[in-house]
């Protein structure tokens, strides 16, 4: 058990060529490899095999945050050119100027010198961005400045990008498959940069199959942040301090997820996510309460799940936080051995790769 615990424990080796970097021709085409725990039985099937899986009276919830174009390209005062990579969604703030609008969001820069406070980056003649203050950790604050007449949401579609994670290489960004392909077909609340991508594999059709098998789609929200990208560095994974994001589960959610547990369905997250969003929401004995605010919940082995009974999920980075979850739930060693078995079978990994369900 100590070595659950140790971060060299999580890793394997992948090769380049199982890095998914483009997403399968149709959502519901990729691969799932089935872990029943109890019994260790392993299945390689299709995504749409999910129907199969999933019985009458069980509930499947799913995380309808939308991946905003975060990513924005500008120059600096000094000439120089910048990015910009909003942390979080911009917030509207108060401002007297006629035309002009603010909105404060964190972010961090890319360019050949970090701009000072007071520094301006121009995206076009109506954006920009001032830097107020360094947060540390490369983080800045910055005050987004635009034609109030115009939406903001509009403008970020305009001038930014999808961000894609860093092991998706794209020579000029995210391109128009992206915008399409790296955000869920449920997807309507704007303020994530990452997406939970263990929902990229539903479409419409599908879910419309596993409604009509009697089973219920309970949403929540959690707002992926770029800390879900940040490496652990302590080789004690304990000593790791887990990243916060921001979730909201509706008191009509909550009851639904409470009473599909009270007459016997099993709990389906969709992502460790909403795995994340659950466990944090739910009490000692599993009642969901409607939560809005920042989780800061961290899972690794030993963790004793109150909510949740089965996974979906895609195969995740080595050291990551989020394999120390799926660690929990099925087994490191288990777990290592299922990639190790994937990799052989040549399955995709990562965020546009295949699936894996885990099943109790």
């Amino acid at each position: 058990m100590q070595q659950d615990f140790t971060l060299s424990a999580y890793d394997y080796p992948l090769p380049p060529e199982n890095i998914a970097q483009h997403p399968a021709d149709r959502r519901e085409g990729s691969r799932l490899f089935v872990l029943h725990r109890e019994t260790d039985i392993r299945e390689h099937r299709t995504f749409t095999d999910i129907v199969d899986l999933l019985q009458p009276g069980d509930l499947l919830v799913i995380n309808d945050t939308k991946v905003f174009p975060a990513r924005l390209l500008g120059q600096k005062d000094t000439g120089g050119k910048a990015e910009v990579f909003l942390l979080s969604y911009p917030l509207l703030i108060e401002n007297t100027a006629d035309q002009a609008a603010t909105a404060t969001a964190n972010a961090l820069i890319k360019s050949s010198k970090r701009p000072r406070p007071g520094s301006v980056i121009t995206m076009n003649d109506d954006f920009s961005c001032t830097i107020l203050e360094q947060l540390g950790e490369g983080r800045v604050r910055i005050a987004l400045h635009y034609d109030r007449q115009k939406d903001l949401a509009e403008i970020l579609k305009n001038h930014g990008q999808i961000p894609l994670p860093p092991y998706i290489a794209r020579t000029n960004g995210s391109t128009d498959e992206d915008s399409n392909r790296y955000q869920t077909v449920y997807a309507n609340q704007p303020g994530a940069v990452a997406a939970p991508t263990a929902g990229l594999h539903f479409s419409e059709t599908l879910l419309e199959k596993i409604r009509g098998k009697g089973v219920s789609i309970a949403r929540i929200t959690l707002h992926v942040g770029y800390g879900t990208f940040a490496p652990v560095r302590t080789e004690a994974i304990l000593d790791h301090i887990i990243h916060q994001e921001y979730i909201h589960i509706s008191k009509e959610n909550a009851e639904k997820i409470n009473t599909a547990r009270q007459e016997g369905g099993k709990i389906w997250a969709v992502g460790t996510t909403t795995v994340r969003a659950l466990e944090f929401a739910g009490n000692k004995e599993g009642q969901v309460q409607p939560t809005d605010g920042w989780c800061n919940l961290y899972i690794v082995p030993g963790y004793s799940f109150k909510v949740i009974d089965n996974l979906i999920t895609n195969f995740h980075l080595p050291q990551s936080s989020l394999l120390f979850l799926v660690s929990a739930l099925c087994g490191r060693e288990r777990l290592l051995d299922c990639y190790q078995e994937a990799i052989t079978l040549g399955y995709r990994f990562y965020s546009y790769g295949d699936a894996m369900a885990i099943t109790k």
